[in-house]
């Protein structure tokens, strides 16, 4: 299978903090990947290394066997774990912005999908609800025609309408020849979409492999496991 992903001996440090310590992770073509762990465990750090936003200290990073650059830019589609719209912003300027920017933004994709999470496409941002702006950041990261999707806590502070919307939406907008990385602490509402999952702690790699492989051998859930393996972290 193609690897869309792959990361070798990573490691990031600031300053006298070890973020990521000698993370190695890939993932296949057409998998959703789960990417958990407590607060200050380097899932953020990791995500923006991917992303193209963060450089790593050592180790090496590819998307689709190119190292991260300007090229794998144009191939992962990032939502941060914070909005990065302007207040003044309509949920239409937003998208015609994106649509500017990205050579690869669909223009009728995020339109159709303005409808279907049902958003006004003339509110402006600073007038939406946290779960109506993680709606929007979506809608404008699932619009790109990108091979890597990587989502940083797209669930965080939404209620569950809108967590189901949200959901459906990634399921919909999944196809086989991209990848998804979610990382999340809503593990239960989630693990279901899951192929892959990976636990990170102290910026280590603690579990990786396939959802279904573990629950066998595990005998427990994913959120299950989540559980039992950061309980005293």
């Amino acid at each position: 299978m193609e690897k869309i992903l792959e990361i070798i001996n990573l490691n990031k440090k600031y300053f006298s903090k070890q973020a990521l310590s000698d993370v190695n992770l890939s993932l296949e073509k057409g998998r959703i990947l789960g990417l958990m762990g407590p607060n200050g465990s380097g899932k953020t750090t990791l995500l923006k290394i991917i992303a193209g936003l963060q450089h790593a200290n050592s180790g090496n990073v590819k998307v689709c066997e190119k190292n991260i650059g300007i090229e794998t830019k144009k191939l992962v589609s990032f939502l941060p774990d914070k909005n990065v719209l302007y207040p003044h912003m309509k949920a239409i300027d937003a998208i015609n912005f994106y649509h500017n920017y990205f050579t690869d933004f669909d223009l009728k994709k995020a339109i159709d999908m303005l409808d279907f999470m049902k958003l006004d496409k003339n509110e402006k941002v600073s007038s939406m609800s946290k779960g109506m702006i993680e709606k929007l950041n979506l809608i404008l990261t699932f619009s790109r025609d990108a091979r890597l999707f990587v989502l940083d806590e797209p669930l965080g502070g939404v209620d569950p309408v809108a967590r189901e919307r949200i959901i459906s939406t990634i399921i919909k907008t999944y196809n086989e020849d991209s990848s998804i990385i979610i990382s999340t602490h809503m593990v239960n509402d989630v693990e279901n979409i899951f192929d892959d999952v990976c636990f990170i702690g102290k910026g280590k790699i603690i579990l990786n492999g396939s959802a279904e492989d573990l629950r066998l051998e595990k005998g427990v859930s994913i959120d299950k496991l989540y559980i039992q393996t950061f309980m005293n972290e």
